[in-house]
C-alpha cells in the first residue's frame, strides 16, 4: 500500500457492485478512498469456472479504470497482491489506519454471508454507513412483507402486484396489455427444423492479464479456458448487448425460451444476466428499453414475447431474491427430501452418453453458460433424480455459472431444481422423464440411450429413475396435488413391471458414473 495519502472515509466495493450511476459517483472527493479487491477467499470457497473467476475480474478492473479516468480516488488489490490473503474487513482496517480514515463505507450485500461479515465492521473504532446499492425494484423485505401471513409464496401474485404498482406493460384502467398477465403456454415452442436462428452480438474481450495473474496466484478453478470471453465487462458493451437483443432477438425470446438444441448453445436468450447480476445495467432500464421498442412504431414484436422476457427480469429475479432473504440463513441447510448421494462424476467432465447432459454440461464448461430450461430441466431434473445432496448441487451451480450469485443461484437450486425447501418456492418437484426433453429440444434424436424405452438394454436413465423417484418418495409427495396423477400413474402398474423399473433405475444409481 504505497499511498500514504489522508482520506476521511474508505468505501468499499463489491465485485457486483459495478453500478457507475450509482450516487457514490455523482462527485469526485479527495478525501474518499475506493477499494476493490480481488480476494482469494472469494475464489476458493467454492471451486469456479475460470471464465467466470476472468468475467468477474476483468469487469471490476474495468470498472477501476473508469473511476480513476473520472477523478475518483481508488485502490485496487489484484489476486497476485499479498492483501489478497486477508479478507475484506482486515483489508478495510488496514488501510483506514494507513490513511487516518475516520469511517468505513459500504453498500449492502446481495449474500447473506457478506452481510454478515461486513457487519462486524460496527465493532470497529470507524464510524460505519451502510448504502442501498440502488439496483433492484423491490426492497430486500418487499416479498416478505406482500406475503405475509400467506401459506404460499406464490410467483404470479407478486409479478402481478409489480406489474401494476410499477405500471409495465399495464393499460389504464391496471388491466394487462394483451388482455392477460402471463404468456407463459405460449412461450414453450421446440426449435422448428428448418428455422433459421439470429446469431446475437457476443464479445471477444481479452482477458490475457486476468489469466496470467489467476494462474500465478495458484487459483484452483475448472472449465474451459478463453483468452477472450464473450461476456460484456462494462455499461457500454452490456448495452451494447442490450439493443442488439431489443432488435434481433426479443422477437422471437417469448416462444423459443424453453428450447434447447445441439447446434444452438444461446439461442434467443439476451445473455445480460451477468451484466445484471453485476449491476452494470439495472433491471428498470432493462424492462423500460424493452417495453419502449414494444410501443414504438419500429416494432412488430408480439406481446407474448416481450412479456416472457419481462417476466424473467421483474417477475422471477425480483421474486427469488424475496426468497433468498425472507429464509436465509437456514434456506441454505434445506433437505426436504432427506438426499445423499454424491453428484455423478461426468458433471465435471461432460463425458456422459445420455446426449442431454453431455450437452448441456459440455455447454457449461465451454461457455460458462446454461439457459434456465438446461438447468431446470436437464442438469438439475437428474440430480434430483440421482438424489444428489443439494450441497453438492449448489457448488456446482455456484460455481460452474458466469452469472451464479447465492442470492440467485440458492433459491433456484435448493428451491425450484431441488425441491430441498419442501415447496416454500415451487409447488411441486420439477422431474421429468425423456419425454420432456424429447418435446423441448432435439437431444434424444441422436443419443445413445432409447427415449421411449423404461427399462431393457439401452433404456434411458431418466425414465426409470423418473418413477423410481416417485416410488422412493411418496411418503412426502403423495399428498401433493400436482404430483396425484403421477402417483395414480404408478399404483396403476402391474407389480411386475414396477419391479422392472426399479431394477433397471438401481442399476443406473450403482453405476451412475458408467452412463
Amino acid at each position: 500500500m504505497k499511498n500514504k495519502k489522508t482520506y476521511k472515509k474508505i468505501r468499499l466495493i463489491l465485485g457486483d457492485q459495478l453500478n457507475s450511476f450509482h450516487s457514490w459517483f455523482s462527485e469526485t472527493n479527495d478525501d474518499i478512498l475506493y477499494v476493490l479487491m480481488e480476494l482469494k477467499s472469494e475464489q476458493e470457497y467454492v471451486t469456479h469456472h475460470i471464465q467466470k473467476v476472468s468475467a468477474f475480474f476483468a469487469a471490476m478492473r474495468d470498472f477501476s479504470n473508469q473511476l480513476k479516468e473520472k477523478g475518483h480516488h481508488v485502490h485496487y488489490i489484484k489476486i497476485t497482491d499479498e492483501d489478497s490473503k486477508l479478507s475484506f474487513t482486515e483489508n478495510l482496517i488496514t488501510l483506514a489506519k494507513k490513511h487516518n480514515a475516520e469511517a468505513i463505507d459500504y453498500q449492502k450485500p446481495d449474500e447473506y454471508r457478506l452481510d454478515q461479515k461486513l457487519g462486524e465492521l460496527k465493532n470497529e473504532n470507524y464510524k460505519t454507513t451502510v448504502f442501498d446499492t440502488k439496483h433492484f425494484i423491490t426492497e430486500r423485505n418487499e416479498l416478505t412483507e406482500f406475503f405475509k401471513n400467506k401459506k404460499q409464496l406464490l410467483l404470479e401474485n407478486f409479478y402481478q402486484h409489480l406489474r401494476k404498482k410499477h405500471n409495465i406493460l399495464v393499460s389504464g384502467k391496471g388491466e394487462p396489455e394483451g388482455g392477460q398477465w402471463n404468456f407463459d403456454k405460449q412461450n414453450r415452442k421446440k426449435l422448428p427444423k428448418n428455422h433459421n436462428v439470429t446469431h446475437l452480438r457476443a464479445f471477444e474481450n481479452d482477458v490475457s492479464d486476468v489469466l496470467k495473474d489467476v494462474k500465478s496466484a495458484k487459483i484452483k478453478f475448472f472449465g474451459k479456458e478463453e483468452v477472450k470471453i464473450k461476456y460484456p465487462i462494462n455499461r457500454e458493451q452490456s448495452l451494447r448487448m442490450l439493443n442488439d437483443f431489443i432488435k434481433n432477438g426479443l422477437q422471437n425470446f417469448g416462444s423459443f425460451q424453453d428450447a434447447m438444441h445441439t447446434d444452438h448453445w444461446r439461442l434467443y436468450h439476451s445473455l445480460l444476466s451477468f451484466s445484471l447480476n453485476t449491476k452494470q445495467i439495472s433491471p428498470k432500464e432493462v424492462i423500460d428499453k424493452t417495453v419502449d421498442f414494444y410501443h414504438s412504431n419500429e416494432s412488430n414484436v408480439e406481446i407474448k414475447q416481450v412479456e416472457g422476457f419481462v417476466r424473467q427480469i421483474l417477475g422471477w429475479r425480483e421474486y427469488v431474491r424475496g426468497v433468498y432473504w425472507k429464509e436465509m440463513p437456514s434456506y441454505k441447510k434445506e433437505n426436504f427430501l432427506k438426499l445423499k448421494e454424491d453428484l455423478p462424476t461426468f458433471y465435471w467432465d461432460g463425458n456422459t452418453k445420455m446426449n442431454c447432459l453431455k450437452h448441456s454440461i459440455n455447454q457449461s464448461l465451454d461457455y460458462s453458460y446454461a439457459h434456465h430450461i438446461q438447468r431446470l430441466m436437464v442438469t438439475g431434473n437428474f440430480a434430483l433424480l440421482a438424489g444428489v445432496h443439494p450441497d453438492q448441487v449448489d457448488e456446482w451451480y455456484l460455481g460452474i455459472y458466469a452469472d451464479a450469485l447465492e442470492w440467485v443461484q440458492l433459491p433456484n437450486t435448493r428451491g425450484m431444481s431441488q425441491f430441498a425447501d419442501g415447496g416454500i418456492l415451487g409447488t411441486k418437484p420439477y422431474v421429468s422423464s425423456a419425454n420432456y426433453i424429447n418435446k423441448m429440444s432435439n437431444y434424444c434424436a441422436d443419443c445413445y440411450y432409447s427415449k421411449t424405452k423404461t427399462y431393457g438394454d439401452k433404456a434411458c436413465p431418466f425414465n426409470s429413475l423418473y418413477w423410481n423417484f416417485i416410488d422412493q418418495h411418496e411418503d412426502k409427495l403423495s399428498n401433493n396435488p400436482r404430483m396425484g396423477m403421477m402417483y395414480s400413474l404408478w399404483g396403476k402398474r402391474e407389480q411386475e413391471e414396477k419391479t422392472k423399473i426399479l431394477e433397471q433405475a438401481n442399476e443406473y444409481l450403482t453405476n451412475i458414473n458408467e452412463l
